[in-house]
């Protein structure tokens, strides 16, 4: 494991630690609503401040983007966060949230992590080194077959829900399991995982998949080109699947894989 990657793991622990206190606080994270279904917590803020401050600390004069605060994308070496993916789970006292923290070296993704603190599960990946879980090799699933897949498909208010809908009818139709568990994070780590065999969304934001992605191709998978036409400022379509059914899902969702 490199420095980089040490230092992530250790980012990512402690803010884990914060947000578990937080979330166990008797008092219950109060929350906020930035838009529709668009949650805000005071941990949010306080995890991205602590990150950003460490980034500082460890990694003088790197770019940091994050979810709450955003920031300057043009420099060479740039971290992109996201303190809670799954707020409002966080916020709804449902045990299902995530930090992720990926770091981007002239424009591609070199390590990242997410942390599940209410588990302890560390999923963390550097480039040509593999992806892991709390230690153990990670490889997507081998399943071959759509009506034995098992698919997650995120919601965005930024798209139609026609567009939403259109992506569970089909999949629902070709035989797969269709769920949504409320952090897309976590959809792309449970891909390399091998606990999914696909995750799509027709539109997320970078801090959401920063991490994610490296973590699927690190692990066998494949996974579309997010960072094209502007999606680490505007946000894109993503894609993540096994090798096995990548074809077939990539026609099924209608996002083209790299």
């Amino acid at each position: 494991m490199s420095d980089v990657t040490k230092a992530i793991e250790e980012i990512v622990r402690a803010a884990g630690t914060m947000m578990r206190e937080a979330f166990n606080d008797p008092r219950k994270p109060a929350y906020s609503l930035k838009g529709r279904q668009d949650y805000l917590t005071v941990t949010d803020g306080a995890v991205e401040r602590f990150v950003r401050g460490e980034v500082e600390r460890r990694f003088p004069g790197d770019g940091v983007l994050g979810e709450e605060d955003g920031g300057a994308v043009d420099g060479a070496r740039l971290w992109i966060v996201d303190p809670i993916d799954g707020t409002a789970n966080f916020a709804r006292q449902i045990p299902h949230f995530c930090i992720s923290l990926g770091l981007m070296v002239n424009g591609r993704l070199e390590a990242g992590a997410i942390f599940e603190p209410m588990h302890n599960e560390l999923f963390i990946a550097e480039r040509g080194q593999g992806a892991w879980c709390n230690g153990a090799r990670m490889r997507v699933s081998s399943q071959t077959e759509l009506p034995a897949a098992s698919v997650e498909i995120g919601w965005s208010t930024r798209e139609p829900t026609a567009t939403y809908l259109g992506l569970i009818q089909r999949s629902m139709e070709a035989g797969c399991s269709v769920r949504r568990a409320g952090s897309g994070a976590l959809g792309l780590a449970y891909v390399a995982a091998g606990r999914s065999e696909a995750y799509a969304e027709a539109h997320i934001n970078a801090w959401d998949v920063a991490a994610g992605l490296l973590l699927v191709e690190e692990a066998g998978g494949r996974v579309n080109d997010f960072w094209a036409d502007g999606g680490l400022r505007r946000g894109n379509a993503v894609l993540a699947t096994n090798a096995a059914l990548a074809e077939q899902i990539g026609v099924l969702t209608g996002i083209a894989l790299k």
